[in-house]
């Protein structure tokens, strides 16, 4: 054997070799990216189940034990507010701090499991669920302080505690409460990409486009107030619905 055989098996074996190691590192590396994508679908399932699970909690609270605050006139509510104070933290605690950092966790989980299909759509989408779980949180933080000072001034001054409370019922309604059309948009726009790309659930997303509809449809005053009962029950249905089978299916799998 020359010189020049013994030089071209040489190459050729490290040619191999080197293939080989690099399918190897490749393959690794699809590991450990599907180990992350099923770690952070894991996540989004028991956070859109916490999710559901919260917005229950909030409605059951309601029914039981704070409709006569919540549905008070003014002056009523200033009234009884102290007496009510620590069951409301705990109610807006769930409803809103809870959920909000669920929501996020289930926006990523969307997104990672749906930017192939539909990248653009979904950056979009995920902004806005973002958007919308900040909202939350940040009415839920603007509620917890603002009621201890209702509570407060309400010893001092009850018409000034009145007139404060308003204040307040006015800014939360506009951070969140008097629509649902970030949510709305949110649910259409991952459902519609979802459908579009056969990657989710077939009758979950028609739901959730159903739910995002009427999300929107909360715009319009005469029919804010149905429309935001459907939106906000549909909605556990849906964050249960997903989270179930979030922990059911792998990542590269249609729900």
């Amino acid at each position: 054997m020359n010189g020049l055989e013994i030089g071209s098996q040489v190459i050729s074996m490290t040619v191999f070799l080197a293939g080989k190691t690099g399918r190897a590192s490749f393959q690794k590396t699809e590991v450990k990216i599907e180990i992350k994508m099923n770690s952070l679908q894991k996540i989004g399932g028991v956070a859109a189940l916490i999710h559901s699970a919260a917005y229950l909690v909030g409605i059951g609270l309601y029914l039981a034990v704070l409709g006569p605050i919540i549905d008070a006139t003014p002056t009523q509510y200033v009234a009884l507010l102290a007496n009510y104070q620590t069951t409301m933290y705990v109610w807006i605690l769930i409803a809103y701090v809870v959920a909000g950092f669920c929501l996020v966790a289930v926006a990523l989980a969307l997104h990672e499991r749906l930017k192939a299909g539909s990248p653009a759509v979904m950056q979009i989408a995920t902004a806005l669920g973002l958007i919308w779980a900040g909202l939350i949180i940040g009415s839920g933080n603007l509620m917890i302080h603002g009621f201890d000072q209702v509570a407060n001034l309400y010893a001092k001054s009850p018409a000034q505690a009145e007139t404060v409370w308003l204040a307040l019922k006015i800014v939360e309604d506009g951070i969140v409460s008097a629509n649902e059309l970030i949510g709305g948009v949110w649910v259409l726009l991952v459902s519609w990409s979802a459908l579009q790309t056969a990657t989710l659930n077939k009758a979950l997303n028609f739901l959730g486009v159903s739910i995002g509809v009427a999300g929107i449809l909360t715009l319009i005053p005469a029919l804010a107030e149905i429309t935001q009962v459907i939106f906000g029950l549909s909605m556990i249905v849906w964050f249960a619905w997903a989270g179930i089978l979030f922990l059911r299916n792998r990542p590269n799998m249609a729900l």
